[in-house]
């Protein structure tokens, strides 16, 4: 019989670089981490929020967690707790060390009072069955610049007639200008999904923090509106690929928001009128970016990548219904079924545009679902319709699926610009 595998949290830094050795054996990255990544990464992680899953003295399994910020429908904001470096060595897989370090995390993040959890899944089946859900779906384009029928003489904002300026800047103005551009971004009624950005993040995204070969540098442009406030930020990176003495670079967009519609068609107008760029490579983007429809030609924007991204897992379900708006004044009961008992319960929504209340309840239900489809539903992308349309939401009460529809719904789709 092969000996026990040992959950634990780690005892301290001392224990990282087996730890990160772990995380890059199961992510297929290498066999072994350097002292300088261990170094640097050390500084973003929380030994007493970090398992690990032990084999005699190697460890075969990691899982961490980090406090995250998320924005809700309306703008306003909620706790969760965010997993992340989920890894099993190939050789100790079906062992139930996910689950038994998913169970630990969960109850942690109840404890702790978190709302929900949150994580970008690396393959979908793998997290359904801890009660997560897909709350939100990436598009990611490619863009021919030669048809997409905008003017390439184009010389900014100007030529919108909004009075703003694009500005290209170095890291350090950067670090400096974008951060808090980026929270009024994050605090927006539509920004559902985004999730905050701390220090180390910035430093990361500058260069300020590296380690090895890992980092590639990147070009920084910011938008300033007619006031001269800063009010988006752009990242990208070019090629430098030549062909017969003819550029045929492409340019990747590695981070763009706003915080106004004006402040994004800028920055993309910008990226898109560069000489000697070919092809424009967006990142992943909300399903529904403006980018393909400010373009004459939209078909000249074709779809790359199209796929779940973040997911959520209920924790609280008052707390979480409360937090949002609704598109319509309603009320609905909800029979949610938690199999591993932290959200489950009958709970009696009265909802609005101005917000909501939300309390246990005896009433009959008018929906029951799982716990991950209150997941899906939360943000505003999926449709209740849908969902019971495939038989993953009962309706109990005759037109309570169409007033489901009618409160979750967002007008625009959720979207979390950032891997975590």
């Amino acid at each position: 019989m092969p000996n026990p595998v040992e959950i634990r949290t780690l005892a301290g830094p001392d224990e990282l670089p087996e730890w990160l050795r772990a995380v890059s054996t199961g992510f297929y990255r290498g066999p072994s981490v350097t002292d300088e990544e261990v170094a640097t990464r050390s500084g973003g992680i929380d030994p007493a929020r970090t398992q690990g899953a032990y084999d005699g003295g190697r460890c075969v399994g990691t899982f961490r967690t980090t406090p995250q910020r998320m924005t809700v429908p309306g703008g306003g904001e909620l706790s969760s707790c965010a997993v992340t470096n989920v890894t099993v060595t190939p050789t100790h897989r079906r062992r139930g060390l996910l689950s038994g370090m998913m169970a630990d995390a969960l109850r942690a993040a109840k404890e702790r009072g978190d709302a929900m959890a949150s994580l970008i899944a690396a393959e979908y089946p793998i997290y359904g069955r801890y009660g997560f859900g897909p709350a939100s779906w990436i598009t990611e384009w490619e863009v021919a610049v030669s048809r997409t029928g905008l003017d390439r003489r184009y010389a900014g904002p100007a030529d919108l007639g909004d009075g703003g300026s694009v500005e290209i800047v170095d890291a350090e103005d950067f670090r400096r200008l974008a951060p808090e551009a980026h929270e009024r971004f994050r605090a927006g009624s539509q920004s559902q999904g985004a999730i905050d950005r701390t220090d180390r993040w910035w430093d990361l995204q500058t260069g300020i923090l590296r380690f090895g070969d890992s980092f590639t540098p990147r070009f920084h442009a910011v938008y300033r509106d007619a006031d001269g406030v800063v009010g988006g930020a752009v990242t990208y990176t070019s090629d430098d690929v030549w062909r017969a003495k003819l550029p045929e670079q492409t340019v990747t967009v590695d981070d763009l928001f706003a915080t106004t519609p004006a402040g994004e068609t800028a920055l993309w107008r910008f990226v898109l009128s560069m000489d000697w760029i070919q092809h424009v490579r967006t990142g992943p983007r909300a399903p529904d970016d403006l980018l393909p429809l400010l373009l004459p030609d939209p078909r000249a924007a074709r779809t790359l990548t199209h796929a779940d991204f973040l997911w959520l897992r209920p924790l609280d379900v008052p707390r979480m219904l409360e937090a949002r708006t609704y598109a319509t004044a309603g009320s609905l009961v909800l029979e949610v079924r938690d199999k591993d008992g932290y959200a489950g319960g009958r709970f009696r929504l009265e909802a609005g545009p101005e917000g909501a209340g939300c309390v246990a309840t005896h009433q009959e239900p008018g929906l029951s679902l799982d716990v991950a489809e209150l997941g899906t539903l939360y943000l505003g992308d999926e449709s209740a319709v849908r969902l019971h349309a495939l038989g993953r939401v009962s309706e109990e009460r005759p037109g309570a699926v169409a007033e489901a529809e009618r409160l979750f719904r967002t007008a625009r789709r959720p979207w979390c610009p950032d891997v975590f």
